[in-house]
């Protein structure tokens, strides 16, 4: 990648503008090599993409390089799956860290040792303090914390003490070691933080090896520094974390990455805290954590987001300090706009009404050229879709008795089948119960192509399936999983599950496409027209059963309905 630092074509935002001083000044010899540090205890989501695509897009604009270096410092919550799945995702969303896959637990060994190394400068002690003690001696934001009655354990006696922490003497939970900073400080963080815990617990790649694990605090700045990261940009959480973040890095004397916060990525209509987005796994209020619904970049992905979308999203929305929520409609207009630039127009019938045209020979069937990207003027690619005497029509396209500006099928009424024929609806056919469930038309053989000789005038213009060669398939109408702008904003005693979305999917089981659709592959996206963009599912879909996801609408029909 070549340096292109005073390049115009780089945004202006605060980062870049701290990276260009330390470009100018030389600080890390011109250097801009970043991180992304996933914990593998769940599914990235479309927060994360946001970091990730900081971290990513900056180290490639200024020819630099990005680490992907997973947090595995917590052996209970972590699991294989996890660590697959965040790379299939990083890799789907287009960021490539070419050799540079690193592990925390690949320096267990060092950060031991700089924990030694803090016990003998007298920086950091071992205190038997159970967790709720510690947490009541840390005080409040308005009052001071106070110290351990451990706190002024020898350095022979706390190097003696966390030697047989390592070597497995003491139970879970009956020490810990802590820095030994200062328990008045107004920084909550820098009041003797726990370093170490004891947990006899597998670890996903050390195994059995450790049974003391380093804290987040701990672990991600010594990782930035061994790393030689230069520029560790991260969300506003990490904020309250930069002091200790920094002393620690003072204290043993080591290289010292700079920490630069940003606003994190939260979308309305959304929830991506791991501990929420567990509960509705683990509690079926989902299918798992790559339902449709979900805002995990897995569960995007197999609604037919396509990856181009999140980034055009996330580089549009820009980068500031200050936190706010971007309405989702914006992440599903860069969806359109996407799709709607490359997927190919099908015809699909969802809620099929069958159409029998009395007057068009039963055996005959032809054949029509139909446009697959109707909206590129320069693509003329089409595909011949067939034509016979019974076809299916949206069940919403016909109304027994139509307003005066209802444009569609109704009785006495002419309607254009896309690329067709004119037909004309003269009976209509009801069962016991009166719902409809035929109509019989007549066709004007004039109209081939949807045109007649007299030029004559037909505002409405249907899609269809013929109902000899239509392909059936499941169609899931995926719609957002909240119904509330802030879902985890909730009152006193209520639950964020209150705010689900009961209509989020509806199942259609016997949706009815043309023929071309059998070959479709899963992960496919199609604008079925006047309906929506779907996807083929890359789990459940099968040759012989195919299931299709709803991407996204056409249009924001969700504001919409809200204005009601």
């Amino acid at each position: 990648m070549s340096n292109t630092s005073t390049s115009d074509s780089i945004p202006n935002d605060f980062i870049r503008t701290i990276i260009n001083k330390d470009i100018e000044t030389g600080k890390y010899q011109g250097r801009v090599h970043t991180r992304f540090p996933p914990e593998p205890n769940g599914y990235l989501h479309l927060g994360h993409a946001k970091a990730i695509l900081i971290n990513y897009g900056i180290a490639e604009q200024y020819g630099g390089k990005f680490n992907l270096r997973f947090d595995d410092t917590n052996p209970i919550k972590e699991e294989d799956e996890f660590v697959h799945g965040i790379i299939e995702d990083m890799r789907w969303l287009g960021v490539d860290w070419e050799d540079r896959l690193f592990f925390a637990s690949d320096y267990f060994g060092q950060l031991y040792e700089w924990a030694i190394q803090l016990i003998k400068d007298g920086k950091a002690y071992v205190d038997d303090l159970s967790a709720d003690e510690i947490r009541e001696y840390r005080g409040t934001l308005t009052t001071p914390g106070k110290n351990s009655p451990y706190r002024e354990r020898s350095i022979a006696e706390n190097l003696d003490l966390f030697t047989r922490m390592k070597k497995g003497e003491f139970p879970d939970g009956t020490r810990v070691l802590r820095a030994k900073i200062d328990m008045a400080s107004p920084i909550i963080n820098l009041r003797d933080p726990v370093l170490y815990r004891i947990l006899h617990a597998h670890h996903h790649r050390t195994g059995n090896e450790w049974c003391i694990y380093p804290m987040y605090d701990w672990t991600h700045g010594q990782s930035d520094s061994i790393e030689g990261i230069t520029h560790s940009l991260c969300s506003l959480e990490f904020q309250n974390h930069r002091p200790l973040y920094e002393w620690f890095l003072e204290q043993l004397g080591i290289y010292q990455p700079q920490q630069i916060e940003f606003a994190r990525g939260n979308l309305t209509y959304t929830i991506t805290s791991k501990r929420y987005l567990s509960r509705l796994v683990n509690e079926g209020y989902v299918r798992g954590w790559d339902d449709p619904r979900m805002p995990t970049l897995a569960g995007v992905r197999r609604a037919g987001y396509p990856a181009a979308a999140i980034r055009k999203f996330w580089a549009n929305a820009g980068i500031s300090k200050a936190d706010n929520n971007i309405d989702i409609s914006q992440l599903e207009f860069a969806v359109r706009d996407e799709l709607n630039a490359h997927s190919s127009r099908v015809m699909a019938v969802i809620e099929p009404l069958k159409v029998v045209i009395n007057n068009y020979p039963e055996d005959r069937v032809e054949m029509f050229a139909v446009p697959n990207h109707p909206q590129d003027s320069e693509n003329d690619e089409t595909r011949d879709v067939p034509f016979s005497r019974e076809i299916y029509i949206e069940r919403e396209d016909f109304m027994e008795n139509p307003p005066k500006k209802y444009f569609r099928l109704g009785p006495g009424r002419e309607v254009r089948l896309f690329k067709a024929y004119y037909i004309t609806c003269n009976e209509v056919i009801k069962d016991e119960h009166g719902e409809v469930i035929e109509l019989h038309c007549t066709y004007d053989p004039e109209s081939r192509g949807g045109q007649t000789p007299d030029n004559r005038k037909v505002k409405g213009t249907l899609h269809w399936v013929s109902a000899q060669h239509a392909v059936p398939a499941e169609v899931r109408l995926y719609d957002r999983l909240f119904k509330v702008e802030n879902p985890g904003s909730v009152a006193e005693g209520e639950d964020f599950i209150s705010n689900l979305n009961p209509d989020s999917l509806t199942v259609v089981p016997n949706a009815q496409l043309e023929p071309a659709l059998v070959k479709a592959q899963a992960g496919d996206v199609f604008q079925f027209m006047r309906l929506g963009y779907f996807c083929v599912d890359s789990v459940d879909s099968q040759p012989d059963n195919l299931v299709f996801n709803r991407t996204v609408t056409l249009r924001d029909g969700w504001a919409k309905a809200q204005k009601r």
